[in-house]
């Protein structure tokens, strides 16, 4: 079953996937197609049995079978970097207090690790915001850095690419992904699928070009760091057949917004989705990344577009070699992984868009799949409010924008976004248009080869005169790290006014871009810059009359943007291959991050004083897993869609918050206690923070803050992780209890770290999103579906007895709510566990002691 492909590295193998398989090769959807390969290759044993599953597959759309998945390679962010190489040191301390070689713990495969989610938009609309920002980042992040250049130098196989190189899936589509790799086993070159995970739920942006990848916590990637599989139940697959092609002034941030609402309302959740139709060959590998990186927002563990033309068209555009694109076509066909527009794969399920029908679009006020055409943005705003607007009153009106940004990974990743930008911008310099003083504008492009292409072209100097500098190269204010807010406004929020951000992000949760920001819309690059120059949120605002020509005609919003032409015309002028290798080298060239002292050792020497890096008190061999049977006080009761963000946050620390106010007693200054993004290496800031988002309601105390909490023997209020601790010291089991959606959002394994150390034995929610569920297991922490209608009222002083001695994949858990009147109400529920893996890693008491267990059992 191997086959033979002539290339300029000589006679490279393959796997004949077409004769593993059978006859019906050609009706597998093309992500199941990959993980037959990787399983013909890296799991040989078990290739008859996956087949075999794969034929029952087709046969169903839907499997209980479990694949073992071995990714090439592990991509990283700094701030799940942190706290993942935190867990590794105390790790090696424990090997090496048990009499171990702390150096045997290292990682077994490539791991990248990007520095784009620290740098904060302290400095805007100045030509030296950008620099002034990367210092305060290094100033700020120093005692991080030096953590994460201690890894380099002791985990064989990390590399960290230096602050300013840019945000890591763009980093991953210009430079790092390969496609199809060159990997030589046994003195023989194989052809092999590029393949990866990523601590980050946008990992899958670069399914855009072909490459299978999917976002996971970090604690799943510690274990795939030292030899674990990623193991799964082999998925159910939507198809969505794309017909038609998209309309001359709609863009890929207006297609990935009505996917992401049409794939929600279709009730997406965890399921792996794959683009196939003829549309699909209409698409540019920047318009498919786009959609494939809004994957987490419609619910799906992928966003798969296979390999095509537009991929290797791509690849050519970005300074890969004429050869690699070559070996690229040459083994996509041979494996069967290349994409043919006419072929319709069995799929689960299969839902259509006509790309022609897809119009101009926002999303907001409160979430990415609430789509909305742009002129309907200040109704969602009131009807979000309650209330009328008042527009009119003097000063900053109601509905101002406080947050103009082009920013996020998502949508900067795509030239065409950035040049259609760049033109909205020309056209208003040229009118002599800019942005209301309150307005905060900001672009962040996710690459450095962004910022040449456009002073090349000309229109940097235009973004940069209506007040669109360049702030730095990373995620900035699309992870909510925007900065400070310009005075007048953060004065009239403070008195009342409705303001709300705009940004080219993927995520406009309550709170996450500034704390102060209740609202949040997406929009295109294009859209945010024109928006900007109103300043605010009105009806049908491309019909506004923005000026007027010499000849006194109306010049209307709408009247600013390109057109197609004219986009397709400056990249085919400006364009130049070469700035992408030749920005990320100088980016690399990074004199602040090469000066960096780290330490040489195999162990990290911790510092008891540090308000950044702490050892964890969870990184232990001997854990006690949380199964069992019990009852449990529930600690808190939360409702729909409470993300991580909510249970997490990223942004901001103030003073007056519990972590603030535990870091000022640590010492550390009230006026810059940085993001809680960059405290993940403190477990003793990072608990106090949970739930620090005003919008995340505890029903225990009638909808009030979730930071606080009730004690329920003796029904006083505190501090959420104080009555934890305080019912962990009377031997008291706690849970907690969610509504539809729990942990929607961003990766961060720190909501499942900070809910394992308040001591939580289980979450009871009616449907969990992917990546949170398996970093609670990660934890130890056993999430039950509770499969009723909606969630039973609750109160303090019920208890929950659960039944979880003996748990399975999907098997049921007994549930009964006991009420102080003597009440049983007994629930339908069952374990959110999907595979033998997950069940191991529950038993072993989470991953951290699973991996150690492992180590020392291979050890003798």
């Amino acid at each position: 079953m191997v086959l033979r492909i002539p290339s300029e590295h000589g006679t490279l193998n393959a796997i004949d996937l077409r004769t593993a398989f059978g006859p019906d090769f050609e009706c597998l959807p093309w992500v199941l197609r990959n993980l037959l390969e990787n399983v013909a290759r890296k799991d040989v044993a078990r290739l008859s049995a996956t087949v075999s599953a794969l034929k029952a597959w087709l046969l169903t759309g839907t499997s209980e079978a479990e694949i073992a998945f071995h990714p090439s390679r592990v991509l990283m962010h700094d701030t799940t970097c942190v706290p993942a190489l935190v867990d590794i040191a105390a790790m090696r301390d424990a090997v090496a207090d048990a009499g171990g070689d702390p150096s045997e713990l290292s990682p077994v495969l490539p791991v990248d690790v990007s520095v784009d989610h620290s740098v904060a938009v302290d400095r805007y609309g100045q030509p030296d915001a950008r620099r002034f920002n990367m210092q305060r980042e290094m100033d700020r992040n120093s005692e991080r850095y030096r953590l994460m250049k201690w890894a380099t130098q002791a985990l064989p196989g990390v590399k960290v690419h230096a602050p300013g190189t840019g945000i890591m899936h763009t980093i991953n589509l210009e430079q790092l992904a390969k496609v199809i790799s060159i990997e030589e086993r046994d003195g023989e070159k194989w052809a092999v699928p590029d393949t990866l995970i990523g601590t980050d739920s946008h990992t899958p942006m670069i399914n855009g070009i072909g490459v299978l990848a999917w976002g996971v916590g970090g604690l799943e990637a510690e274990s795939v760091f030292f030899g674990f599989p990623v193991t799964l139940r082999i998925p159910d697959v939507v198809g969505v057949r794309l017909m038609g092609r998209l309309a001359p002034g709609v863009l890929s941030t207006d297609l990935a917004l009505e996917v992401t609402h049409l794939l929600r309302r279709h009730g997406i959740s965890g399921e792996f989705v794959e683009f196939f139709g003829e549309g699909v060959s209409t698409l540019s590998a920047g318009d498919r990344a786009v959609v494939a990186n809004m994957a987490p927002e419609y619910g799906a563990s992928t966003g798969y577009f296979p390999i095509d033309e537009q991929t290797l068209s791509y690849l050519a555009q970005t300074g890969r070699s004429p050869s690699h694109c070559q070996l690229v076509r040459d083994a996509a066909k041979m494996l069967g992984l290349w994409f043919e527009p006419a072929v319709s794969p069995r799929y689960t399920g299969v839902i259509e868009l006509d790309l022609a029908a897809v119009e101009p679009l926002m999303a907001g006020p409160r979430r990415p799949q609430d789509k909305l055409p742009l002129a309907d943005a200040l109704g969602a705003l009131e009807t979000a409010c309650g209330r009328p607007l008042e527009q009119g009153k003097p000063g900053i009106p109601d509905g101002a924008i406080a947050i103009a940004a082009i920013t996020s990974c998502t949508n900067t990743s795509d030239q065409r976004l950035l040049v259609a930008a760049g033109l909205v911008a020309r056209n208003a310099n040229r009118l002599g248009l800019r942005p209301p003083y309150w307005v905060k504008t900001s672009l962040a492009p996710g690459s450095p080869s962004a910022e040449r292409f456009l002073r090349r072209s000309g229109l940097l100097a235009d973004l940069e005169a209506v007040g669109f500098d360049i702030v730095g190269h990373g995620c900035t204010t699309c992870i909510g790290n925007s900065g400070p807010l310009q005075g007048d406004m953060a004065e009239a929020i403070a008195g009342g006014t409705i303001a709300a951000a705009l940004l080219s992000g993927n995520r406009n949760f309550p709170g996450r871009v500034h704390p102060s920001l209740q609202f949040g819309f997406l929009a295109s690059p294009p859209h945010v810059v024109a928006l900007s120059l109103i300043g605010r949120f009105i009806p049908n605002p491309m019909k506004w009359e923005i000026a007027r020509s010499p000849e006194q005609t109306a010049i209307h919003l709408g009247d600013l943007m390109p057109g197609s032409d004219e986009i397709d015309a400056v990249l085919k002028q400006h364009s130049d291959a070469q700035d992408f290798p030749q920005a990320f080298l100088d980016a690399e060239r990074n004199d602040a991050w090469r000066a960096l002292a780290a330490p040489k050792s195999p162990t990290f020497p911790w510092n008891e004083a540090s308000t950044y890096i702490r050892r964890p008190p969870f990184a232990a061999v001997e854990t006690a897993n949380r199964l069992g049977n019990y009852r449990a006080h529930p600690l808190l009761v939360l409702g729909d869609d409470m993300t991580t963000d909510h249970i997490s946050p990223a942004g901001q620390i103030s003073a007056s918050s519990f972590a603030g106010r535990h870091l000022v007693a640590a010492g550390d200054p009230a006026d810059d206690l940085n993001v809680y993004a960059a405290r993940r290496g403190n477990w003793k800031a990072m608990v106090r923070g949970l739930f620090d988002n005003r919008t995340a309601a505890n029903h225990l105390l009638g909808g009030r803050p979730a930071s606080m909490t009730i004690h329920a023997p003796t029904g006083e209020e505190a501090p959420l992780w104080e009555t934890a601790e305080r019912y962990r010291l009377e031997h008291r089991s706690v849970v907690i209890i969610a509504g539809q959606r729990y942990g929607a959002g961003s990766s961060r394994d720190w909501a499942a770290k900070g809910i394992g150390l308040l001591g939580v034995r289980a979450v009871i929610a009616l449907s969990f999103e992917r990546i949170h569920r398996t970093n609670l297991i990660g934890m130890g922490i056993l999430p039950i579906l509770l499969q009723e209608e909606e969630v039973p009222r609750i109160t303090a002083t019920d208890l929950l007895e659960v039944n979880a001695t003996t748990i399975s994949p999907r098997g049921p858990v007994p549930l009964v709510l006991r009420r102080v009147s003597g009440e049983c109400l007994r629930l339908t529920a069952r374990a959110a566990v999907e595979t033998g893996q997950e069940v191991e890693s529950l038993l072993a008491g989470g991953m951290i002691p699973q991996i150690l267990g492992r180590h020392f059992k291979q050890r003798g």
